[in-house]
């Protein structure tokens, strides 16, 4: 008897594409669902925790504000995390895969970012937190506090990037690049506590956030890719693997 190709076998086997896409949006739903809604009751209900976000808040400011050149580290520090700067690396990399004729990964590159952008601009507002109250602030920022928007757009941004432009990266290199860019991470969530305009609750619900919207946005592409025909892969190789020599 004839063996079916692989990609048809697929499109025949509604019950593993199915499958594929619960277990992965399950990935997200979970993120959000215990750690985020955890932060979101403790500021709803003026949790313990909120005291330790004063505190810290307090404490970092008034070690901060003292040393003008912390300050202007901090600030360049937090430029790596804000709209702008990510338009510099989103726009250009899009249009890189795009000319190299990988138009699903500029596609998965904007509606990533941009979608999450749109998300973070609407819990801010469904949240409405006001953003700490300091005496002689050495910044300040516009809109809702809760969840740090550098912090979601840092994950999210930077997690993208990863994703699409991995398989072009020595595989000895890409632990290394990994971990910096979650330090990168790590330094701009750090920034907006020490300049006064984050709790830590919002940082960490921004990071809550990001993981989740890049899983979500993550698995829709691994299923976008295999209705497509192509195989399935694992996440840690990148969205597409075999983009590699395409990429440089």
């Amino acid at each position: 008897m004839r063996t079916l190709p692989a990609s048809v076998r697929r499109r025949l086997d509604p019950d593993g594409r199915y499958g594929l896409r619960v277990s992965l949006f399950a990935v997200a739903f979970l993120l959000v669902g215990i750690p985020f809604g955890l932060l979101l009751e403790q500021i709803k209900a003026n949790g313990p925790l909120l005291r330790l976000d004063t505190s810290a808040a307090n404490h970092l400011h008034g070690w901060v504000r003292h040393s003008a050149g912390a300050v202007r580290a901090l600030k360049v520090l937090t430029f790596f995390g804000s709209p702008p700067w990510f338009y510099l690396l989103v726009i250009p990399a899009t249009v890189w895969v795009w000319r190299r004729g990988h138009a699903r990964l500029g596609v998965f590159l904007v509606v990533t970012t941009v979608g999450g952008g749109l998300l973070d601009t609407v819990v801010k507002e469904v949240v409405g937190r006001d953003r700490p109250s300091l005496v002689d602030p050495v910044a300040t920022a516009h809109g809702k506090s809760f969840p740090s928007g550098h912090a979601m757009s840092s994950v999210v941004v930077y997690g993208a990037l990863l994703l699409v432009f991995l398989p072009a990266v020595a595989r000895r290199a890409r632990p290394a690049l990994v971990a910096g860019a979650g330090v990168l991470v790590g330094a701009i969530g750090f920034s907006r506590l020490a300049l006064g305009v984050h709790f830590i609750t919002d940082v960490l619900g921004g990071y809550v956030l990001g993981l989740a919207w890049l899983a979500a946005s993550t698995a829709a592409f691994s299923i976008w890719r295999v209705e497509r025909g192509r195989p399935a892969v694992d996440v840690s190789e990148g969205l597409e693997p075999e983009a590699a020599g395409d990429l440089l």
